[in-house]
């Protein structure tokens, strides 16, 4: 989408904990996260958010990344690995839990915006750049950023691409603002070295004025091996499209988050599973309030119902705690919102500006957003 300049999340394996160790810190993340709200503070927006009182609080901790570069895109692999990607071409990656940075950018990248990446492992990942025509464009590295391959370059003036996801190591797909009329969707089969467009048959019309948000990565993600949805906005209608098949044939879905803007509609997804999901947006310019902020959906997103108690303001993104049924964090410039019921209510915890968010298989949470700034969750 043309105005914000373009608003994942798939489930990542290779890591081994025993299944004492995941149910204790499981545990352990519950307690801290289902406290009563009347025993927290509240966050003062410098990484310092609500917690116990008396305790140690619950808090995003910042981390030092070196830059002031947006990041939109963000990869937990676990609780000492992450990938950042974001503006002036910057790609930055942790192995040490935050500690220290490495500049990873791909040489020669700086015109170009980064707003997704996909993260196998400490050492693959992918990034997406986002634009209209050549600026789209998809890199790939297989030996921790030390040196990148350009797998997709976009050829099409009328495409600008906004997401990623992948279902395995293997396959994934990236979505196109609609191109004569229709959403646009690039699949790989070889883990993002290779990629190629595909029919656009099973793809309903696009409503006009219809896009993606490039704000988070999170406007095109997955659950198991063949469940994919994306999220639209600037239209009458903010939707959310399904495919059961790897992005083959779409079904669309109305939601009740505000749109009929440009500014407005489904920003991010997140899906715990093919059934449970929850879509957060609203309307991203700082001066307009957005009432109706979240939805959530029990039957694979063909239907959608508005939050009881929604996040106070517009949110970009938005994750599952791990092994949780119930627990969901949303995060957006004016702070983090946590739900507990799956969606249906959600409290404040820090009021920190982010853009985007992720958990790993070994419980640990990060966030990321403008201004170089990128955390994770403590308690």
């Amino acid at each position: 989408m043309r105005g914000l300049g373009k608003t994942r999340r798939t489930r990542r394996t290779g890591l081994t904990r025993s299944l004492l160790t995941v149910g204790v810190c499981t545990a352990a993340l519950a307690a801290a996260l289902t406290a009563p709200a009347q025993a927290h503070g509240p966050g003062d927006g410098h990484g310092r958010g609500t917690g116990p009182v008396g305790g140690k609080p619950l808090h995003w901790e910042l981390k030092d990344s070196g830059t002031d570069a947006r990041f939109r895109g963000l990869s937990a692999v676990s609780r000492k690995t992450a990938w950042l990607a974001g503006s002036k071409g910057t790609v930055l990656r942790t192995t040490d839990g935050g500690a220290n940075w490495r500049n990873v950018s791909p040489p020669g990248a700086t015109d170009l915006e980064f707003r997704d990446v996909e993260a196998f492992d400490g050492r693959r990942a992918v990034v997406l750049a986002i634009g209209e025509g050549e600026a789209s464009r998809v890199l790939r590295t297989e030996d921790g950023g030390a040196t990148w391959t350009e797998s997709f370059r976009n050829t099409d003036a009328k495409a600008f691409y906004d997401c990623m996801t992948f279902f395995d190591r293997r396959h994934g797909l990236a979505m196109s603002d609609p191109v004569d009329g229709k959403f646009r969707i690039l699949s790989t089969g070889d883990g993002g070295r290779t990629w190629k467009v595909l029919p656009s048959d099973g793809m309903p019309a696009a409503q006009e004025g219809e896009a993606g948000f490039a704000a988070s990565g999170q406007c095109l993600v997955s659950s198991g091996p063949r469940d994919v949805w994306m999220a639209t906005g600037g239209a009458a209608r903010a939707r959310v499209l399904h495919s059961a098949d790897r992005g083959l044939t779409w079904t669309a879905a109305d939601t009740p988050i505000p749109a009929g803007d440009p500014a407005r509609g489904v920003f991010a997804l997140a899906f715990r599973d093919r059934t449970h999901g929850i879509a957060v947006g609203g309307d991203y310019r700082a001066d307009q309030a957005s009432p109706r902020a979240a939805a959530v959906s029990g039957d694979g997103g063909r239907g959608w119902a508005t939050a009881t108690t929604p996040p106070p303001a517009y949110r970009s993104g938005v994750t599952w705690l791990p092994y949780s049924r119930s627990s969901a964090l949303a995060v957006g410039p004016t702070g983090t919102d946590l739900t507990t019921n799956g969606g249906r209510t959600w409290r404040s915890l820090d009021t920190g500006s982010y853009d985007t968010v992720d958990c790993t298989p070994d419980l640990a949470c990060w966030a990321s957003g403008e201004k170089g700034r990128v955390a994770r969750l403590e308690h």
